[in-house]
């Protein structure tokens, strides 16, 4: 539960904002930890307005750009020497987008009663996820606050980009497929019928239409009659589809069957590596222990398979091994990356290297998805093409074979 504050800090000032617990005796705790006294206390979003039904179900997600932006501009002005607090509040102030200007808002408050600001920031995990915090937790036990700042920015922007690339390779079929499956059920519900209907009016009720048309003419009438049930059916698959893929077992699943698609699988790897070379890169570089940036770079790479794979690494690293040595065998893992952290590992430049092969798999994945693009094309419109075919047969057919029977 959220709920909106107002309260006094330790200083006697008043000041506004959100807090987060199980309850209002929970807010109340945590106000108090903070070292700060309230006045008033509610929670937040019992309004039945649209807008507050939309955010209970689907959630407010900062967008990447305004948080990317964000993030330079506080890099800019803490290394200029600008004091933290006025930083916040004057970008909190100029913030285009809503949900992180809700989100600076809180962490302004909070910092303001003397909380660090990845403390701050890890109560807004919809504006600032784990590596974010970690990585802002570094660079402020290191002075390093505001250099830290800067390579989250260039880090966001690249994972960005490599969202966008696979989205923009996907767009294209996605909506390939979608008009195909409203085409399908167009001529299955509108036209099918209709000539059904003229088939047995040229051939007479007796009429043998054969097998293919029969089963066109019965799948046409079923969604006709049967509407609601392939609604509900439809609209059930995707409903426990989507809610078995949140849960643990759907993600590995789910995940092991994308790793076993050929040219899924490519793609996957490849993101992954860059992913995980580039935030674990990060990591170590503002000072983040070993284990604790593979356990942050585990959960941010967004694979179940992944982070098993660096759970098991990080246990193995704990009886003394080296990360090179315990992803050397992983199939999930190319050779060159085991080889290159190997290097890293005897010169003390595991950073470095790893940002070297993150650009490289980052180019590798580019080159893919323009390869992909250019075969994705072809295929659907074989696949669209077929479909019409399939029904053009089951419609021609028996229609020759009436005027056929008309001629003798």
């Amino acid at each position: 539960m959220i709920f909106d504050y107002k309260a006094t800090n330790k200083n006697g000032n008043e000041v506004t904002g959100t807090v987060e617990a199980a309850d209002r005796a929970g807010a109340i705790e945590s106000l108090a930890k903070q070292k700060m006294r309230p006045i008033s206390l509610r929670e937040k979003g019992n309004d039945l307005g649209v807008d507050s039904f939309v955010k209970r179900i689907f959630g407010q997600k900062v967008k990447t750009n305004s948080l990317v932006i964000f993030t330079r501009q506080l890099a800019t002005m803490v290394g200029a020497g600008v004091p933290l607090l006025r930083a916040l509040n004057s970008l909190k102030d100029n913030a285009n987008d809503p949900a992180l200007t809700e989100a600076l808002n809180g962490v302004a408050t909070d910092v303001q009663s003397g909380m660090p600001l990845a403390d701050a920031m890890e109560k807004h995990p919809n504006a600032f996820n784990e590596v974010y915090v970690n990585m802002v937790r570094a660079g402020e036990a290191a002075g390093i606050l505001d250099e830290i700042l800067g390579r989250l920015a260039q880090q966001q922007e690249k994972s960005a980009t490599i969202k966008k690339k696979v989205k923009g390779a996907m767009t294209y079929p996605t909506i390939l497929l979608v008009i195909t499956i409203l085409a399908f059920f167009g001529l299955m519900i509108g036209v099918i019928p209709q000539i059904g209907k003229i088939l047995i009016d040229l051939g007479g009720p007796d009429v043998e239409l054969p097998i293919l048309t029969q089963i066109m003419l019965g799948i046409s009438s079923f969604l006709i009659n049967y509407w609601y049930i392939v609604l509900a059916a439809l609209v059930g698959t995707v409903y426990g589809t989507s809610r078995f893929l949140r849960t643990p077992k759907g993600r590995v699943v789910f995940h092991t069957l994308l790793l076993k698609m050929p040219i899924v699988k490519n793609i996957v790897i490849k993101v992954s590596v860059a992913r995980f070379a580039r935030t674990f890169a990060s990591l170590m570089g503002a000072g983040v222990s070993v284990v604790e940036s593979l356990r942050v770079t585990g959960k941010a790479i967004g694979n179940a398979l992944y982070e098993e794979t660096i759970e098991n690494s990080i246990a193995e690293i704990k009886n003394g091994k080296q990360l090179s040595e315990t992803l050397t065998d992983s199939p999930l893992f190319p050779n060159i990356v085991s080889q290159m952290l190997t290097v890293g590992e005897e010169t003390g430049k595991t950073d470095t290297v790893l940002i070297k092969v993150a650009d490289f798999y980052e180019e590798e994945v580019d080159v893919v998805l323009d390869s992909i693009s250019s075969i994705i094309e072809p295929v659907m419109i074989v696949i669209m093409g077929s479909m019409v075919g399939l029904i053009a047969a089951s419609v021609m057919g028996p229609i020759a074979s009436i005027a056929q029977n008309i001629k003798s």
